[in-house]
């Protein structure tokens, strides 16, 4: 029992530095990572062998495949590309410009990490409110919380959803079967709810579209044969994600494969697309799964488990709802990706048990997608467009987000809810 509470200890104080923003959030889950790594040595309930078989390398190749894709890409110029193009199409109208930009980036977020996203959209969006005169605030708030819904659509989109797969077995087509239907009926509630919060700011029309239109789009292409290959090798990557289950490919192994092709075919210089990989994003993944290992050798979880499986009983489907909402509620307000590593073998403790645990899965995904959006900490893509929001000088406060992000949550939840017990009420039936 000491080592149970002395792995909560370690875990919650770690939680607790990184939702404080105490120092970086990957130097606090190194601290973490360490200290359960001692404590579980010197009290004999966690090795050195079994934090290193807690790593999930499968979650980390997917990320770091997709992010060696997508850098490649992104040199190219093609994000810069569809955000000129979205900017002049919109006419000087920020509601219309929030519709293109917003669409790009929850469509891009469905293929690429959240986090990726913003860093390539958001200087851009800068850009044209700056060449429009217009606020840059609901537009750099709204993408990240489109980003959050459109990542939750798919086996890549968001971190949560790739280590869910790994976990539960879950192939990319699983996903497409069960949340992205889901995200497409929560996208246009999302949608006018953010228009109604922001109703004054996309009224307000710009009467300076020529200087956005003095902008060529094809300037920003930078490599137009460059580009025609790594939309290939995408559709390929993409293609084989599709047949995963078919060929029994793992995530990691396909991601690998397209980077190589891309590799081979493009010619990149490899030092310059390596530096620009987020590397802290991974090695934080990797301290996190060694700290909730620990949490796991010392029976914390088992624990756990036990719990919510005598709240489960026989009403699954009734607990997968509400498990959707305490998802979305602790997301929000902590980073919903320690969250997810954290309820991963909880989960799985439940399905040794024999529950028919499925519906919990989904409900994990979709809670921690959508629950993301309620505050600024409730996802990595909200901290960098805070951070994007100070450069330009008009930054979000906590109180402007939660004023938005809470009733996005609430909406896209409800609706959320609504479609699950659609989906699995015919499941089941």
């Amino acid at each position: 029992m000491t080592a149970i509470w002395v792995a909560t200890a370690i875990f919650a104080v770690t939680f607790l530095a990184i939702t404080a923003d105490w120092a970086h959030h990957t130097i606090v889950a190194w601290i973490g990572a360490v200290a359960m790594v001692a404590a579980g040595l010197f009290m004999g309930f966690y090795s050195q062998e079994q934090a290193l078989a807690a790593i999930d390398f499968n979650t980390l190749g997917l990320l770091l495949g997709m992010m060696l894709l997508m850098v490649m890409l992104s040199k190219t110029g093609v994000f810069e590309y569809l955000a000129i193009q979205a900017g002049q199409r919109s006419g000087g109208d920020p509601w219309r410009l929030f519709l293109l930009l917003g669409g790009l980036t929850a469509v891009v977020s469905m293929f690429l990490n959240n986090l990726t996203v913003i860093i390539l959209v958001a200087p851009v969006t800068l850009l044209i409110a700056d060449r429009l005169g217009i606020n840059p605030v609901p537009l750099i708030m709204g993408e990240a919380m489109l980003s959050n819904i459109g990542g939750t659509a798919t086996l890549i989109g968001d971190p949560p959803n790739t280590m869910i797969a790994s976990a539960a077995g879950f192939t990319f087509n699983h996903f497409l079967w069960i949340l992205l239907p889901i995200v497409i009926v929560a996208y246009l509630p999302t949608l006018w709810t953010i228009r109604w919060v922001f109703a004054e700011e996309f009224r307000q029309r710009s009467s300076q579209l020529n200087a956005l239109n003095a902008l060529r789009p094809a300037d920003s292409i930078k490599d137009a044969a460059a580009l025609k290959k790594l939309l290939l090798v995408l559709g390929l990557v993409l293609g084989l994600f599709v047949l995963q289950g078919t060929w029994a490919l793992t995530p990691w192994y396909v991601a690998f494969l397209g980077v190589g092709l891309a590799m081979a075919w493009v010619r990149p210089n490899p030092e310059e697309i390596l530096k620009e990989i987020e590397w802290s994003t991974l090695l934080f993944f990797t301290c996190l799964f060694v700290i909730v290992g620990g949490l796991e050798a010392a029976g914390v979880m088992k624990l756990a488990a036990g719990t919510l499986k005598d709240f489960a009983g026989s009403q699954l489907l009734l607990t997968s709802v509400l498990f959707i909402w305490i998802s979305a509620f602790l997301s929000a307000i902590v980073d919903n990706i320690p969250f997810v590593v954290a309820m991963i073998p909880i989960l799985k403790n439940l399905g040794a048990e024999g529950l028919p645990i499925e519906p919990l899965w989904w409900a994990l995904a979709l809670g921690a997608g959508f629950g993301g959006n309620g505050t600024p900490i409730g996802a990595s893509a909200n901290i960098l467009a805070i951070a994007f929001s100070k450069q330009a000088g008009r930054p979000i406060t906590f109180r402007a987000w939660v004023k938005c992000g809470a009733l996005v949550t609430l909406m896209s939840c409800s609706v959320g809810t609504v479609v699950f017990l659609v989906i699995f009420g015919l499941i089941k039936n």
